[in-house]
């Protein structure tokens, strides 16, 4: 279960978790109730992935929020017995919208931060952007830097030692509290519209992130929050000289002529085969669809390829409008 996406989208830190949390409800309550499954069965397979942004202790409580509330649904609302059903797996990665452009070797120090405030939030795998995502595919050198950035936390700066380091501090503890209440509350409201999915057929996230997003782009427009390096503190008139990327065209033209290859070699018949029982079963709508997907793959169609036949069976998703 994803936060990340919500959170780049501009959601706050309650929303990402409320979100995250309230796909995680609706997801469990449908393996339940279309395989009639014990929730123990299966819960502890489930995992998480969230954003970290440099406000490093509401960050930490949001992790520590989100340890806890996790437990408490799996156990009231869905019975879990088993501890492992009740433990919060989940990866975290560091702000790509945090990055900026401008002076980008400050994100250096921005990914640093973000990367700590998931290690002490209890993350248990972790993924530090590059400093000059902002501006291109990360460079060799920039991607060691950011493997750097996670290995000194890791293996010098000891917070690896405690489960919960921070656990505690009456600022910490407080602000766990608070993020905890606050994020119950949209889940509550959650529930009351039918669900996730009913709230994301009516726009209710979609509008609640883009009102956040909205909000957070006039107070930095406005220095109300303040984004060093050259956003709105701190400018400076020189350009910055760093190393780029560059795409080396003989290997865009290699992959090109790969699937051309895979295309011109491959079995005509089960290809055509597997196509046609992916587009039978995605037409349908008892069936699991991804057994078909994988034999598709393994008659070596393209993700393109699958891609086209569910888009022409499904149709594009076209949000709701939200203004």
């Amino acid at each position: 279960m994803s936060g990340y996406h919500f959170r780049e989208a501009g959601a706050t830190a309650v929303q990402e978790l409320a979100f995250t949390l309230a796909d995680a409800i609706e997801y469990t309550n449908w393996v339940i109730n279309r395989w009639k499954m014990n929730v123990d069965d299966f819960a502890s397979g489930l995992s998480f992935f969230f954003a970290a942004t440099t406000n490093l202790f509401e960050e930490v409580a949001k992790f520590r929020a989100a340890r806890r509330l996790y437990a408490r649904i799996m156990r009231e609302r869905f019975g879990a017995n088993k501890s492992e059903s009740m433990k919060m797996k989940f990866h975290v990665q560091t702000s790509g919208a945090a990055l900026t452009a401008q002076q980008p070797e400050v994100n250096i120090i921005r990914t640093t931060i973000q990367a700590l405030a998931a290690v002490l939030g209890g993350a248990q795998s972790l993924h530090v952007n590059a400093y000059d995502e902002a501006l291109a595919l990360p460079t060799e050198k920039s991607v060691k830097l950011a493997l750097r950035v996670q290995q000194v936390i890791a293996y010098e700066s000891g917070v690896i030692d405690s489960i919960d380091p921070l656990g505690g501090s009456y600022y910490i503890e407080w602000l766990t509290d608070i993020i905890e209440e606050e994020t119950m509350k949209i889940i509550d409201y959650v529930d009351r519209l039918g669900g996730m999915t009913k709230a994301v057929e009516i726009g209710y996230p979609q509008r609640a992130i883009a009102e956040s997003a909205y909000q957070y782009q006039r107070m930095v427009e406005e220095g109300k929050i303040s984004i060093i390096g050259g956003v709105n503190m701190f400018r400076e008139e020189r350009e910055p000289n760093i190393e780029l990327h560059r795409v080396d065209p003989v290997s865009r033209e290699r992959s090109i002529r790969r699937v051309r290859e895979v295309r011109e070699n491959r079995d005509r018949e089960a290809w055509e085969r597997a196509i046609r029982e992916l587009r039978r079963t995605a037409d349908g709508e008892n069936e699991n669809v991804f057994p078909y997907i994988l034999n598709a793959i393994r008659a070596r169609a393209t993700i393109g390829e699958v891609s086209g036949v569910l888009r022409d069976v499904w149709g594009e998703y076209r949000p709701p409008s939200i203004y």
